[in-house]
């Protein structure tokens, strides 16, 4: 992408989504509006903005097909509406395919017109037994994508990744290969997992890809009884946090300068000297 245009406004929406899509929806189009006003040219929002339920047999009775989705009917109205772009960090989703009876963890982005220019399905599942005593097997119910998904908008070539995506640095290599400018990692992190490394994980994949990394994040205590540690983040491509939202919902802003990921890549250009490493027999 042309590194000439000028830095551009983002709104970030932190949330503590809930088991009703109608009130998560309801929140995201709202901020749609703020954004908007504010003069943003997208709003990011996080993991399971439309819905957030651990219980699965409950939350069944949500999840339909994507083109049967109101949820996402609503935010595609909404994102026409307000006039800028929407970057749904993910909805829950029937997965399409013969006798596939699991779900989808599927990011999409939407441009004014209320159109769907990319999808993202997640490609890391989230199974782990963690010392707190949580377990989570995301995989029982969710199938994992297999397309690495870039998309270019106002904010530069965009990459998609999702929350446990980015523990798996090869992924963010991948996108940074592909030009992409800025990265997003929407989430629903854990407590413990989100004192420990989200910070240091988000700066590292950041430099990594010498390139923005937006992570908008589920925080504080849900309707389903979990609770998810916030503090949404920007990056710059030198790994420096230019938005902490810490662990109130809301929205808030940032810029993106892309002139800044030529500087990072001029002054060191890891992309381009990476070389393959051999695989060495163990």
């Amino acid at each position: 992408m042309s590194t000439d245009q000028p830095a551009v406004r983002i709104g970030v929406l932190q949330m503590t989504s809930g088991i009703d899509p109608v009130a998560n929806a309801a929140t995201i189009a709202a901020a749609l509006t703020s954004a908007a006003h504010d003069g943003a040219a997208m709003l990011l929002t996080p993991e399971m903005a439309g819905l957030l339920d651990r219980d699965r047999a409950r939350a069944r009775d949500h999840i339909v097909m994507e083109e049967d989705s109101p949820t996402l009917a609503t935010l595609r109205n909404a994102a026409a509406r307000s006039g800028i772009w929407l970057h749904v960090g993910s909805l829950p989703v029937r997965a399409e395919g013969p006798g596939e009876t699991r779900f989808a963890n599927r990011a999409f982005v939407i441009d004014p017109s209320g159109a769907i220019v990319a999808r993202y399905d997640k490609i890391h599942m989230f199974d782990v037994d963690l010392a707190s005593g949580e377990s989570w097997r995301e995989s029982n119910a969710y199938r994992p994508g297999e397309q690495v998904v870039t998309v270019d908008c106002p904010i530069g070539r965009l990459g998609l990744a999702i929350c446990y995506d980015v523990r798996f640095p090869a992924l963010f290599e991948e996108l940074g290969r592909r030009g992409c400018d800025v990265i997003t990692v929407p989430a629903a992190f854990t407590v413990p997992t989100g004192r420990a490394h989200w910070h240091l994980m988000l700066r590292a994949r950041a430099v990594e890809a010498s390139a923005f990394v937006i992570a908008p994040a589920q925080t504080g205590h849900h309707a389903d009884g979990r609770d998810t540690y916030g503090h949404s983040l920007v990056i710059d491509p030198w790994g420096d946090v230019l938005l902490d939202m810490g662990t109130d919902a809301g929205l808030d802003f940032a810029m993106i300068d892309l002139a800044r990921v030529g500087e990072v890549r001029r002054q060191l250009p890891s992309l381009v000297n990476r070389r393959d490493i051999p695989r060495f027999n163990a």
